[in-house]
């Protein structure tokens, strides 16, 4: 079966195209933005991507079209597929249908954490021997890949919230059928597709009336919309993660010695939501802790990129106030109290752009001694007054360059770097520590 990708280096679409050539597939695929990690990792793997989406690089013999969701109608290639009666379907109907049968489905879900929280899972159940399938949105380091169909009876899915495909709407966890689920926490995001809070919360609800009585369903304890979607209805059994009065807190760690991957309260809370999910497979506490003193990270969560000239940069996929503010809490535990931290914030995502969450950013930003707003695009609402409202040196960036010009002017030997983007922010860091070599 030869499958054509449109889309494909989206984390999950990029993810799932591995999958496929694992399944023995014959993968192509299309995309506007390509860019590492997920480019590098789909050319290793034999996976031919074209640049653009023109009608004309579509290969012959293709016998089915899967849509990411970044495709529209109106877009020249949608047409064509439309007016020649081709054969699609949507990424998450796809994995459902060939992938994901047979197996017992752990699917981790919330507005911050899923792809560190679904990391750690998959490790536990590969260090206690269960070989699972995973497919994760970004590139844990304990694995060679982001997605492996595995040997095992488990697979680990990042269960996202964002709609499916321009012919369909539902939230892309509604097809996976999970029998162990993650709650992490709720949010409201994705503003370009969700009307209110109470949306979301609705799609969260269709999903509980999916998982089985014999299930299980792990929660964050003092989440008040978690609270409320259970109140709305849950037929499955649940346990309770937190930071107390929760059935597993963190004074399970005891005095276990966490690696600097796990640094923040909010990535010890993943590993606890993890812990409890994999003992609903089998692993006891110990077996998983065990596990967690050897996990790696993930790639682009505070991931170091380089350190030169005494200056340390790192970069994270922190995108939304809550993430940006937990990512920040975590570097200041991780350096002293009087080191400088020069935080960039790319307003990169849907929900960014549209201004959803101006009013919030400068109180994420409190631990930060100066902050730079960088956004590519136009955008309609004051972000230069969003910069003034943190009272803190930096400034408003639309060109890279620029930005890491002036970074370099700033930065000074012992200052740490924190470049949080969900888009293609590498280059600043590139070239941030290929100037600070040459200094």
């Amino acid at each position: 079966m030869k499958i054509h990708i449109l889309g494909i280096c989206g984390t999950f679409m990029g993810s799932m195209a591995l999958l496929a050539k694992e399944f023995g597939l014959e993968v192509s695929g299309q995309d506007a933005s390509i860019y590492p990690p997920m480019s590098t990792q789909l050319t290793e793997h034999g996976i031919t991507i074209t640049d653009g989406f023109a009608i004309e690089d579509i290969p012959s013999g293709v016998d089915l079209f899967v849509v990411g969701n970044v495709m529209r109608r109106g877009m020249p290639v949608i047409e064509y597929l439309l007016d020649n009666k081709l054969p699609y379907i949507s990424g998450p109907e796809f994995l459902a249908k060939y992938v994901l049968r047979d197996r017992h489905i752990l699917v981790v879900t919330g507005t911050h954490g899923k792809t560190t929280t679904s990391s750690i899972l998959a490790w536990i159940l590969q260090y206690a021997g269960l070989n699972p399938g995973y497919l994760i949105g970004g590139l844990p380091n304990n694995f060679t890949r982001s997605a492996a169909l595995g040997s095992g009876k488990y697979f680990v899915l990042e269960g996202d919230e964002y709609d499916c495909a321009f012919f369909d709407k539902r939230s892309k966890f509604l097809h996976y059928s999970p029998q162990t689920l993650i709650i992490n926490n709720i949010e409201f995001d994705h503003a370009d597709i969700f009307a209110d809070l109470n949306a979301i919360i609705t799609q969260f609800h269709h999903l509980l009336r999916i998982v089985p009585s014999n299930g299980l369903v792990v929660y964050r304890n003092d989440d008040k919309n978690i609270q409320h979607l259970l109140e709305k209805g849950c037929w499955t059994p649940c346990t309770s993660f937190g930071v107390n009065d929760a059935d597993w807190n963190l004074s399970l760690f005891g005095d276990a010695t966490l690696p600097a991957t796990l640094l923040g309260e909010h990535n010890k809370l993943n590993a606890l939501a993890a812990m409890a999910a994999a003992q609903h497979v089998g692993v006891d506490p110990k077996t998983a802790i065990q596990a967690l003193q050897q996990f790696a990270g993930v790639k682009r969560r505070m991931e170091i990129k380089g350190v030169s000239n005494g200056v340390t940069v790192y970069s994270d996929f922190a995108h939304h106030p809550t993430a940006i503010k937990v990512t920040l809490a975590a570097l200041r535990q991780l350096v002293s109290a009087q080191a400088n931290i020069i935080a960039v914030v790319d307003i990169c995502s849907n929900t960014m752009k549209a201004g959803v969450h101006q009013s919030t950013l400068p109180a994420a930003v409190e631990d930060a001694q100066a902050v730079l707003f960088y956004h590519a695009a136009q955008i309609a609402w004051d972000l230069q007054a969003v910069w003034q409202a943190c009272h803190k040196p930096g400034g408003v960036y639309q060109n890279q360059q620029q930005l890491a010009q002036d970074l370099l002017k700033i930065a000074k030997p012992g200052d740490y770097i924190l470049l949080m983007s969900n888009g293609a922010f590498e280059a600043v860091a590139q070239e941030l520590i290929a100037a600070t070599e040459t200094a």
